[in-house]
């Protein structure tokens, strides 16, 4: 098992509609246990392909971040069916380091998705595990969190990117 390199905003892979899995094989198995090793190493909570350049619609969710085996699940072609409420909390990504704002998110969603066998299920979280849910699902629909800001979080957020891509030119 390795690392993969994360993609960084604004790499052009983070924009995309990420194609549904169809080959349910021990590449997409191994794929998955990188993310998994990829997104603790980070660390997060939550990784989707397309953060590590692969346009698939595969997500790794876990609101512990890595402290209970139990909390780690692997979807392939998440799809949200039921969202209730609205909770606003502070909300980061491992592709766009540095910055996080309040945004706002259900409270309570259930998906349907399948296993890395290809086998369909259904989940349901709250709180935490239904934002991860929908920030990693946002993710293979080719949008991200900042997407989701308004008014002044959003201007302030724009402008927090402006200055990363000026440091990062400075840099590089």
């Amino acid at each position: 098992m390795s690392l993969l390199p994360l993609r960084l905003h604004p790499d052009p892979v983070l924009r995309i509609k990420c194609s549904t899995v169809e080959t349910f094989d021990e590449a997409l198995k191994l794929l998955a246990e990188n993310m998994i090793q990829t997104m603790n190493a980070a660390p997060g909570v939550g990784l989707a392909a397309c953060q590590i350049g692969r346009e698939i619609r595969l997500a790794i969710v876990d609101p512990s971040a890595g402290e209970d085996p139990q909390a780690l699940h692997v979807l392939v072609n998440p799809e949200i069916v039921e969202d209730r409420g609205r909770v606003f909390d502070d909300e980061g990504c491992l592709s766009i380091p540095g910055i996080t704002e309040k945004v706002a998110r259900p409270a309570y969603v259930r998906i349907e998705a399948q296993t890395l066998e290809g086998k369909p299920f259904v989940l349901e979280g709250e709180e935490l595990m239904a934002r991860v849910i929908c920030h990693e699902v946002d993710h293979l629909n080719g949008v991200l969190f900042i997407d989701r800001l308004v008014g002044l979080r959003k201007e302030k957020a724009r402008r927090k990117l402006k200055r990363l891509a000026r440091s990062e030119e400075a840099v590089g």
